[in-house]
């Protein structure tokens, strides 16, 4: 064993969890220790909603995400996410389309085989992934959520291709499930700007990554079923001291699987997205009352994947 810890300690890596729970020096560009994303936003019409209840409640949304993905929305619904969540400063971050369990591939949805399940099977399905992204991109883009290590690192040469933005932000997704500090400074090397860690990590795991990388860790708060259906709403606090920087994320327990979305599901995303927002105002009411020092970004805030989008190039020629 000590030989194996010599070795991580050689290179640069924690050579067990840390129980003490050291308190994170790490913050984002604009100094601030959290953020907060609001995910499975599926559509411009759900994303108006959010916004109505953003309002209502009085919280600070940094990120929105969706899963259904880019390629199962119109080019006018995607301009119409970008310019709205540009106007409020907040970032808007689309799933790549294809992916496995999409595919007819019967492999993603075994048993043994749900490892596949968002990534890429063949050069076909990686190339459509990519230019699911280009499209995006194109229509003011300027945040995606990827699953695959091979179009990871395929985003961190389109973007010296001039294929994506420089400042276009790679979220790589909770399903990719890389949860030790070797596998996630491994997506930071492939090109990832903020990943999602498993949801049931401890704290004394979660802060051995953090030792690791500098990468934004996103994490879930309230999470779906399908990932455990745990609420941690009484860690946030410590989950902002010792993961900083962090993008705190509310999901939720107890709804149906929605992806892929579309039309016949607005009536139930309409409410599943006022929930989550709800949630997130009991997420920062803790944060208030036993973390109040903590410093939360700004809307518009450096680092942010915020369209440039302009009112103007929505309309239609």
């Amino acid at each position: 064993m000590k030989e194996s810890q010599k070795l991580l300690e050689k290179l640069g890596y924690p050579i067990s969890d840390i129980n003490n729970l050291p308190t994170s020096t790490k913050r984002f560009p604009d100094g601030a220790q959290y953020r907060i994303e609001i995910p499975s936003v599926e559509g411009p019409v759900a994303l108006k909603e959010l916004l109505k209840a953003i309002d209502e409640y009085g919280v600070k949304i940094h990120r929105i995400s969706q899963g259904s993905g880019i390629m199962l929305q119109t080019d006018e619904e995607i301009k119409q996410m970008c310019q709205l969540t540009a106007e409020r400063g907040i970032e808007l971050s689309l799933f790549v389309g294809p992916r496995g369990t999409w595919d007819i591939s019967p492999g993603p949805i075994t048993s043994a085989g749900k490892s596949q399940a968002l990534r890429h099977e063949g050069t076909d399905q990686l190339v459509y992934a990519m230019e699911d992204l280009i499209r995006g991109a194109k229509l003011g883009l300027k945040g995606a959520l990827v699953a695959d290590e091979g179009l990871l690192l395929m985003t961190k040469h389109m973007k010296d291709e001039g294929l994506l933005p420089k400042d276009f932000v790679v979220k790589v997704s909770v399903q990719m499930g890389a949860c030790n500090p070797v596998s996630i400074r491994l997506m930071e090397d492939l090109g990832a700007d903020t990943y999602n860690v498993p949801s049931s990590m401890t704290l004394s795991k979660l802060a051995s990554i953090r030792q690791a990388t500098d990468l934004p860790i996103d994490i879930y708060i309230e999470v779906p079923d399908n990932f455990g259906g745990f609420l941690r709403y009484y860690e946030i606090p410590e989950i902002i001291r010792v993961l900083s920087p962090v993008y705190i994320k509310f999901g939720l327990k107890n709804h149906p699987d929605v992806y892929p979305s579309g039309k016949q599901w607005e009536p139930t995303n309409i409410s599943l997205v006022r929930e989550r927002v709800r949630r997130a105002a009991i997420g920062m009411e803790i944060i208030n009352r036993y973390y109040p020092d903590a410093v939360m970004s700004e809307l518009g805030a450096e680092g942010l994947g915020i369209s440039d989008i302009t009112r103007e190039s929505t309309v239609k020629n």
